[in-house]
């Protein structure tokens, strides 16, 4: 029954994958060359990204009319509000209060992946919306891994500090099935389009942006 939504999802994964080299700062925080810095502008960044997604998925399971769709962005929203509380431990341990953490200024490349969403949540069609984002998910956690492993090893992080990037970096596969069972659906309704590739990858460069956008801070 759902083969076709698994090797779907499984394309978008393979052909979607950002080009080795294209992310040029999570290397550095790899090979523990970028400033300690990087982590407070990541943690003002993200607060405002997390806020913003948690809004998204909310809204694009009210848009849903499949129950898998539903329930795979209800589950989204909710890591959010999980990651959310996650991100004090991190601003705090990259020295940030709440007062420097609310009078952050943000970087334009750093925000357009939420804006990208927001948009997608008024604009698109939810089976599709779950195909770009499975395929932006294994980017993002691939990423997380790294960095999660390089704050303890080159950083001198506390495991709470890491606990952000250990989050996203940790498999789910509860998520995985909910993700093929919504594809799925969208293809046997016929809400399934040929747009799910074209949301990846901008997906996927405005995910670039955000790491190179910070990048560019440091540089």
């Amino acid at each position: 029954m759902t083969s076709s939504a698994r090797d779907l999802l499984t394309a978008a994964r393979t052909e979607l994958a950002p080009a080795e080299g294209s992310n040029r700062l999570v290397p550095m925080i790899a090979a523990g060359q970028a400033p300690r810095s990087v982590f407070a502008t990541i943690a003002a960044e993200e607060h405002r990204i997390v806020r913003s997604d948690w809004r998204s998925f909310l809204t694009l399971a009210s848009r849903s009319a499949e129950q898998s769709a539903r329930e795979f962005f209800a589950s989204l929203a909710q890591g959010e509000g999980l990651a959310l509380g996650k991100l004090t431990a991190l601003a705090g341990a990259a020295g940030l209060d709440d007062a420097a953490v609310q009078g952050y200024q943000p970087m334009a490349g750093a925000q357009a992946y939420p804006a990208y969403l927001a948009w997608l949540a008024l604009n698109g069609e939810p089976a599709d919306v779950v195909i770009a984002l499975a395929a932006n998910f294994a980017a993002w956690g691939s990423y997380c891994a790294i960095i999660g492993k390089a704050m303890r090893e080159h950083y001198g992080f506390a495991a709470e500090a890491c606990g952000f990037f250990d989050f996203f970096a940790t498999p789910a596969p509860d998520l995985d099935e909910l993700a093929v069972a919504a594809v799925q659906a969208g293809i046997d309704t016929g809400r399934q389009t040929g747009e799910a590739f074209t949301y990846g990858r901008l997906f996927q460069s405005y995910e670039l942006m955000f790491w190179n956008s910070i990048a560019d801070t440091v540089d």
